[in-house]
């Protein structure tokens, strides 16, 4: 079954909460169908039409990323696994990063603490997959390449939780490899999964350096949600078509690092019925391990295995 969610404040949140009510309850295999806003909870949907700005339905102090949900999948229960297919997005019409102007780590490296914020506005074309911006006096064009910044469960540990960093249910993960065609999975933690989804990416590098992606809303968000009772997981794991992923998130770099090989090093054993040791060699010329991005408070780090890198 095919469930059409609206953007409307009832549908909307800034932080997880297990205890949070869901918009709908759907089985396992329905897909949901939705638009996103943008990361300052603003929609517009053409050139044309004043841009809406939307509110959290939890009057949080001080609301996270634009999310809608939670969607509960009935039957699903801790020790689950929920698969998120990402079956189709389309990027807006704009998107908006920025640069400098306030203090982070970042910034006090590179020395521009003290400018003036810059903001870059840019022009989104769907149909040809591409943005153009003036920055300076210069238009700089890009290929796009979106995706959504934040796919996440609710987590089990009571109270109200950041939208901001990434965790062992997902979140803002802030992966660019987690394209159309996807599957991202995630370790269900409470009853029902009660999952969100938002921040809409039209472009990032890894690491997501100034703090921000080319934020944009999604015109169009296809996703499947599937329980899998065949997978016991830790932390997500996603089959992209750059390859199989994990993932390791914590605030120190070499413990992110760390995490997403362990548990690319896991998977390896699986796939090819090798020992551990063996894994780890056969990941040291296979494996890429890429920075996902440092700018969340908790860093996040993916390891890559492409497809048919190994071959017995």
């Amino acid at each position: 079954m095919i469930h059409k969610l609206q953007l409307e404040t009832a549908n909307l949140h800034g932080s997880f909460n297990k205890d949070y009510e869901p918009i709908i309850t759907i089985d396992s295999g329905d897909t949901i169908q939705l638009k996103t806003l943008d990361i300052q909870w603003g929609y517009s949907a053409s050139k044309q039409e004043k841009r809406k700005v939307f509110e959290s339905r939890e009057n949080e102090k001080k609301p996270g990323h634009p999310i809608l949900g939670p969607i509960a999948i009935r039957n699903a229960k801790p020790g689950m696994v929920l698969e998120v297919r990402v079956n189709d997005l389309v990027p807006g019409w704009y998107g908006r990063n920025w640069a400098g102007g306030h203090l982070n780590w970042q910034n006090e490296k590179l020395g521009i603490v003290d400018t003036e914020k810059l903001e870059v506005d840019w022009e989104l074309d769907a149909t040809t997959m591409s943005g153009s911006a003036v920055i300076g006096n210069q238009t700089f064009y890009v290929g796009l390449s979106p995706f959504l910044g934040l796919m996440g469960v609710a987590p089990v540990e009571a109270g109200t939780h950041s939208t901001s960093p990434p965790r062992y249910c997902g979140g803002n993960i802030d992966c660019k490899e987690l394209v159309r065609g996807s599957s991202l999975f995630l370790p269900i933690a409470v009853e029902g999964a009660l999952f969100s989804v938002g921040d809409g990416h039209a472009l990032q590098g890894d690491g997501e350096s100034s703090g921000t992606a080319i934020e944009c809303p999604m015109d169009v968000v296809d996703l499947t949600l599937s329980i899998r009772e065949d997978m016991h997981l830790d932390n997500p794991i996603a089959n992209t078509p750059a390859g199989w992923i994990t993932f390791g998130f914590n605030e120190d770099l070499n413990e992110a690092a760390a995490v997403a090989l362990n548990e690319m090093v896991i998977l390896m054993q699986q796939f090819y019925g090798i020992e551990k040791v063996e894994a780890t060699a056969l990941a040291s010329v296979a494996v890429d391990l890429r920075v996902t991005q440092v700018v969340n408070g908790v860093k996040g780090v993916h390891a890559i295995l492409p497809h048919g890198v190994i071959r017995k």
